[in-house]
């Protein structure tokens, strides 16, 4: 089945809704018979460790394990669902997440976004914002909510 929509973006950041998009995301892709690829968005990039304060290198190590662990997880149930068309990508975001996601996908020109509907901010997403509302309001593309 051929569809207006050429690929799916599926960002992931290990959380609980997160984990429900990637389910989604991989059975959507499969119906559609499109490439899916998972993205995760890391606050602070490797270059930038240095100039923050307090900040040493066993935690960007660290973080960098739990990306991979992350990513690792999403593309190894992506194949094991049999999609062949599926890939893994790290962007980086200083403080604006949604925008990254946003610039990625356009930037790409991915046809579609499937993500979670609320990422580890928890509570603190009441007084940011939630990234979620910020890909639907500013998509180039349709995106789908997964709760």
């Amino acid at each position: 089945m051929r569809t207006l929509i050429n690929k799916i973006l599926c960002p992931t950041d290990g959380s609980h809704a997160a984990e429900k998009a990637v389910d989604f995301a991989i059975k959507f892709a499969k119906m559609l018979e499109i490439p899916l690829t998972f993205l995760l968005v890391s606050r602070i990039p490797e270059e930038s460790a240095s100039e923050i304060r307090y900040r040493g290198s066993a935690l960007i190590d660290a973080a960098n394990v739990q990306d991979f662990m992350e990513l690792s997880s999403a593309l190894k149930e992506a194949q094991e669902a049999g999609l062949t068309e599926v890939s893994c990508v790290r962007t980086y975001a200083r403080r604006n997440i949604a925008a990254a996601i946003i610039d990625y996908a356009e930037k790409e020109n991915f046809g579609h976004i499937v993500m979670g509907s609320m990422g580890r901010t928890g509570v603190a997403r009441i007084l940011l914002g939630s990234v979620a509302a910020e890909v639907v309001q500013k998509a180039h593309c349709p995106v789908t909510i997964v709760r």
